[in-house]
């Protein structure tokens, strides 16, 4: 099938012209290029709906100019969403094993390849020995551990450069490349970690980070990021506890950008120590991205070198009598970190480790297209990670390309909309390029920004209250087809109509319906009535849907400034 863009007809040239549509004029001075005929005024439900003649043209995207349809809940002209970022910090330069030397150097190595994964398996057996030994019986966890149990807790990786005295720094901070981050700094001096709770469960691995007497935290639950800022105040601030160590950036990357930086290391305000580590490499890049640990952890066996280099930077200690702002704090800390690796700074987070996961898992050909720069998102638009997982999961139902670029056919099917001259304006606000196509970042933007404006939450319990005739603080759908009659052109009165007989009629009947089809994103439930609360969580998880209710909002405007004109006139 043909791709269609907006300066295209959706019909091949084949098809005799569509019929004119019926569609209500709602501010006629907006574009002077559209001819507006009144021809009938139509009574449906108790109103009176004022429709038009109108015929779509096909219209070039270079020239014409589109009304913005969200203008009503206080967007302004100005919304534009940033371009795509050209830095992908989880992109691990050599994921394949490609050319005639690596191969060869490969088949070479492969009895050595077995040498080192033994040698492994025994250093981690001997932590694995050692930490066990270590917390056998140890049931006071709230208290340091006693020095008896530390001292089985072997150190056999020298350090490189010189760490800071536990009571002049108390917390570590390092960026996080590979899988061996971890492992060295178990070796180099054993601190106490921040953990994700699911480490617990790790063979081997889970004993280890248990004798480091680990902080874990849940990244998605408030309660359990505070109640991990409050242990890392408590241990941070105890010379018994080992130095905590954190990785701010919450996620591997590799190591030619430094992500954004999570606060809980910096809210504390103690002095830090800002510890760097590089992997010098020339065949093979060592960094965790794209690439599963197994093909990395041969790969790494099968190189003849493996270069690992850590720096111990100067401490950075908290201005105005440790009242820093943590934001602040953190950003100092980065901007050291990011200097003496010479490498730029980024607004990725883990949340876009999470969209490109999700984007690969769906077959996506380039799913770092789908990233965004999640700590910006956040930071703008104040909403988490999870969130933002749930447009994803609507932008990967309109079918992006290869390129990761939805056309308008695919929006308008997946948001349950027809083409039309709204529907058309909605597509083109997220369509800053004019280029016919939206990106997943274009689409999360547009949709953040309607759902950011002042007037959102109130505009959706407005069209809410225009839907619920009977005050019921419920809406069945013949309500909400009267009030979307007014949103969407060339809506047969029968369809709407239909639903007074609902119940005789089969439901597959009216599966193709367009009030039908919007009504069943608000009707979660499957009632076949739609509360408060559903209306403006469907509104909220499709924000761009509010457009449908700017006619209905116009006219009741309208019809109070007719009240007040015929008060006035009644006064005089």
């Amino acid at each position: 099938m043909a791709a269609h863009d907006l300066s295209s007809p959706l019909l091949a040239s084949t098809t005799p012209p569509p019929p004119p549509h019926l569609v209500l004029t709602v501010d006629g001075g907006d574009d002077d290029s559209k001819s507006r005929q009144p021809t009938a005024n139509h009574q449906n439900g108790g109103r009176a709906h004022s429709k038009t003649n109108h015929h779509i043209t096909p219209r070039s995207n270079s020239t014409t100019h589109h009304r913005n349809p969200f203008e009503f809940v206080g967007s302004d002209a100005s919304f534009s969403a940033p371009p795509p970022c050209t830095i992908d910090p989880f992109r691990n330069g050599t994921p394949r094993i490609d050319g005639l030397y690596e191969v060869l150097k490969i088949l070479l190595l492969l009895p050595i390849v077995v040498i080192r994964l033994v040698l492994f398996g025994l250093c981690l057996g001997v932590g694995y020995i050692a930490t066990k030994l270590a917390i056998l019986g140890w049931k006071d966890k709230h208290n340091p551990m006693p020095r008896w149990r530390s001292r089985l807790i072997y150190q056999w990786i020298r350090r490189k450069g010189k760490p800071a005295p536990r009571g002049i720094a108390p917390i570590v901070v390092s960026n996080h490349v590979s899988y061996i981050d971890p492992i060295f700094y178990f070796y180099e001096m054993c601190p106490t970690i921040v953990a994700s709770e699911s480490h617990d469960a790790l063979p081997f691995v889970g004993t280890i980070i248990r004798a480091m007497q680990v902080i874990y935290v849940d990244r998605f639950s408030q309660p359990s990021r505070k109640n991990a800022v409050n242990e890392i105040k408590r241990k941070g601030c105890c010379d018994r506890f080992p130095r905590v160590l954190l990785f701010p950036e919450g996620t591997t990357s590799n190591g030619r950008s430094l992500l954004s930086f999570q606060l809980g290391a910096f809210i504390p305000n103690y002095a830090i120590q800002p510890v760097v580590v590089r992997y010098p490499h020339v065949h093979f890049d060592q960094s965790w991205g794209n690439i599963s640990l197994a093909m990395l952890m041969f790969r790494m066996f099968s190189q003849f070198h493996n270069f690992l280099e850590v720096e111990y930077l100067p401490i950075v200690s908290p201005l105005d009598n440790s009242k820093e702002n943590p934001a602040h704090f953190a950003k100092r800390t980065s901007n050291a970190m990011a200097s003496t690796l010479n490498v730029v700074q980024t607004c990725h987070s883990y949340g876009d480790v999470m969209l490109f996961m999700r984007a690969a898992e769906s077959g996506q050909e380039k799913p770092s297209n789908f990233m965004v720069e999640m700590a910006k998102v956040e930071s703008l638009f104040h909403i988490r990670s999870l969130e933002a997982m749930d447009f994803l999961e609507k932008f990967l139902s309109m079918n992006p390309d290869s390129s990761g670029r939805v056309r308008v056919h695919d929006f308008l099917r997946v948001l349950k909309l027809r083409p039309c001259i709204l529907s058309e304006e909605v597509f083109a606000f997220l369509d800053v390029e004019k280029s016919g196509s939206i990106t997943f970042k274009q689409f999360l933007y547009g949709s953040l920004h309607v759902m950011k404006q002042p007037q959102f939450r109130s505009t959706c319990e407005l069209a809410f209250s225009e839907c619920d005739i009977l005050e019921e603080h419920e809406i069945s759908q013949h309500e909400f087809g009267d009030v979307i009659r007014l949103g969407i052109p060339d809506l047969d009165d029968a369809e709407v109509l239909n639903d007074i007989y609902l119940s005789d009629i089969p439901v597959t009947t009216l599966q193709n319906h367009q009030v039908h089809e919007l009504f069943k994103l608000f009707d979660v439930e499957g009632k076949g009535r739609v509360s408060k609360d559903n209306f403006t969580s469907c509104l909220r998880k499709n924000p761009l849907l509010i457009a449908l209710f700017s006619a209905c909002l116009a006219h009741r405007d309208a019809v109070d400034d007719d009240d007040d004109n015929s008060m006035v006139e009644e006064i005089v």
